[in-house]
């Protein structure tokens, strides 16, 4: 038998605002390391000794390891405790950041990262969970205000202030900033909220189901990561890779729905709302993931960016979300949410074709433009989407419901960074083939462009050199736009699944849910 719930009186005073600003620091710090690494890749990888697509590890590492950890939160509460489990996650989170920034390779950092991720999983819907148990009831909306703005705060804050860190100081210490920020969060965590504890139970653990999770998903992202080094199929590793997250997914699935304590509810693919909404924001949220990795990394590597420039290229794409957010969640108790995410995806479409008409001349305008628009999408995107998946379910599944949403959506946004680099790499060489077919002293064109270099004192050798330097910007420019307008295609496609949904008007606990669930 569970233990009954444990009821507290709402925070007042003092102790209402310490304890949230409490909780929204240990927020800000997990949300903006899943944005602070994307522009300090460059600098992390050539630290290390690595290429950038190997550096883009870094970021997925993070993500999957928290995608699987998301799921273990219901237990590990019932286990510990919400505060004591709030504490020690910002804690050992803490220590990850200082070992991430200690790593004296990439295997290391890789580790800390995974550690960083695993023990960040439960920081977010607890964040949650406190707020709201803080706040009285006519107030919630309150709560979840302040929540979403600070999640959406972070990501803004993490590409300039990585960018300026790596530009200033070192790469290391955009993980150590995160050391007094985590230890004064946790200290005040502990002062407000450690008399008004849940309550806790010896609950069960799915160990089977819960290890073919890491294996599956773990072979999922190293097949991914690997695949351009070793020629994706044509490598063993590769091959045996793949197999296994197929046969060991397929176990999971059988057992998940078999086993009568499931650490994955996988019953809930049987509901139409549930399966549309997570499909739609798990693959839009991977394509925006995505391209927020490869911006940077294009800008950097590409057009001469400092990871300071690029940082604020990309920051821009909160501004429209902060705004907007608290006016999508006032609204949409009486607008039907498909409406809402089919603007957000038109967006996102509009944005993402502005940006497949890029050249390598490029201007900074050009570039912020896109970004400043799709804060707007942004905030269109979760919480009407969050209101379609969790949509005629009773109080009682919210909770699963929304955690196997999450690790969906959050193991998306980690395949999609790793896809997205792979693909920008695939199609540069293509198009770099297409283009140096042209680039021989048997083309007018060509001899013509080495002559006028000439004429501007360059010898011949370092005409074709800079030639060829510019083919090769060319290459990539064109590799990054048939990524911005595939993702614009599939964004287009998505609207289909968001209409075969039928939602129902948002209960409080749903609203509630999908007003933090980004």
């Amino acid at each position: 038998m569970a233990a009954a719930p444990i009821q507290h009186p709402p925070l007042t005073g003092g102790a209402l605002v310490l304890g949230t600003i409490a909780v929204s620091l240990a927020v800000f710090m997990n949300v903006l390391d899943t944005s602070i690494a994307n522009v300090s890749i460059p600098a992390i990888s050539g630290d290390l000794g690595v290429a950038s697509d190997q550096g883009t590890w870094v970021i997925t590492s993070f993500a999957v390891s928290n995608a699987i950890s998301v799921p273990l939160t219901g237990w590990l509460t019932e286990r510990f405790g919400q505060v004591r489990l709030f504490t020690t996650s910002i804690l050992l989170f803490v220590i990850a950041s200082w070992l991430c920034g200690l790593a004296p390779n990439l295997p290391f950092l890789l580790a800390a990262r995974v550690l960083q991720g695993a023990v960040a999983g439960p920081m977010i819907p607890l964040s949650q969970s406190l707020l709201l148990a803080s706040y009285p009831r006519a107030k919630a909306s309150m709560a979840l205000a302040l929540w979403s703005m600070t999640t959406l705060v972070a990501p803004v804050a993490g590409p300039i202030l990585g960018g300026w860190i790596s530009d200033n100081y070192s790469w290391p210490w955009i993980f150590y900033v995160n050391i007094p920020v985590g230890v004064l969060a946790a200290a005040a965590t502990w002062i407000v909220f450690r008399e008004r504890d849940s309550a806790t139970r010896r609950a069960p653990i799915d160990v089977v189901g819960l290890v073919m999770l890491v294996v599956w998903v773990g072979s999922l992202q190293v097949m991914l990561d690997k695949g351009k080094d070793l020629d994706w199929f044509s490598s063993p590793t590769i091959v045996v890779l793949g197999l296994t997250s197929l046969v060991v997914l397929i176990a999971f699935a059988i057992w998940e729905l078999n086993t009568e304590h499931p650490v994955v509810d996988l019953s809930l693919l049987g509901q139409r709302n549930f399966v549309g909404g997570t499909v739609a924001i798990s693959v839009g949220y991977g394509l925006y993931f995505g391209n927020l990795v490869l911006i940077p990394l294009w800008l950097q590597t590409t057009l001469g960016y400092t990871a300071t420039e690029a940082g604020i290229v990309m920051a821009p794409v909160g501004l429209f979300a902060i705004v907007l957010s608290p006016i999508t969640g006032k609204f949409l108790p009486r607008v039907d949410p498909r409406k809402i995410a089919t603007a957000s995806f038109i967006v996102f479409a509009l944005v993402f074709w502005m940006r497949s008409r890029y050249t390598t001349g490029v201007d900074t305008w050009s570039l912020l433009l896109p970004t400043l628009i799709q804060g707007a999408g942004l905030a269109g995107f979760f919480i009407p989407l969050v209101s379609i998946t969790l949509s005629g379910l009773p109080g009682h599944r919210i909770a699963a419901a929304s955690g196997l949403s999450n690790f969906v959506r959050i193991m998306c946004g980690g395949i999609g960074s790793s896809v997205f680099t792979t693909a920008w790499d695939r199609r540069a060489s293509a198009h770099h083939a297409q283009l140096v077919e042209s680039a021989n002293p048997y083309n007018p064109a060509f001899m013509q462009s080495v002559e006028q270099l000439r004429q501007l004192g360059m010898t011949r050798e370092q005409a074709i050199g800079a030639l060829h330097q510019g083919i090769n910007a060319q290459a990539a420019m064109l590799g990054v736009n048939d990524i911005f307008y595939l993702s614009a295609g599939i964004f287009i496609a998505l609207i289909a699944l968001i209409w075969i949904t039928k939602p129902r008007r948002a209960t409080g606990d749903a609203a509630a849910a999908a007003s933090a669930a980004h």
